[in-house]
């Protein structure tokens, strides 16, 4: 398995969201927290499985809130590009160029 690596905005957007959810209702956050992992542990186990969005860019969903991760298969890596709500702007993470 490679290992999974964040561009710092895919990270902050996950933290925000977190908080965001935990100050709506206690125990929440951690809730969404743990659905993203389920689904970053899905795609470290078969990431090619996904479909693609872009190019180079595959989306996997969370079970339970309405995000996708966003990822590219590198070579010795999987790059995390944005964990995004599905219901907002749709190229929010179009402009980054995280190389890990």
């Amino acid at each position: 398995m490679k290992p999974i690596r964040f561009d710092p905005e895919a990270e902050s957007e996950m933290i925000e969201a977190a908080a965001w959810y935990e100050s709506q209702q206690t125990g929440l956050g951690k809730r969404f927290l743990t659905s993203v992992q389920d689904a970053l542990n899905r795609v470290e186990l078969n990431p090619a499985l996904y479909p693609f969005v872009e190019r180079d860019v595959r989306r996997c969903l969370t079970k339970t809130f309405p995000f996708g991760i966003l990822f590219r298969i590198k070579p010795d890596v999987i790059a995390i590009m944005a964990i995004m709500h599905l219901h907002r702007d749709p190229d929010c993470w179009k402009n980054r160029r995280f190389e890990p």
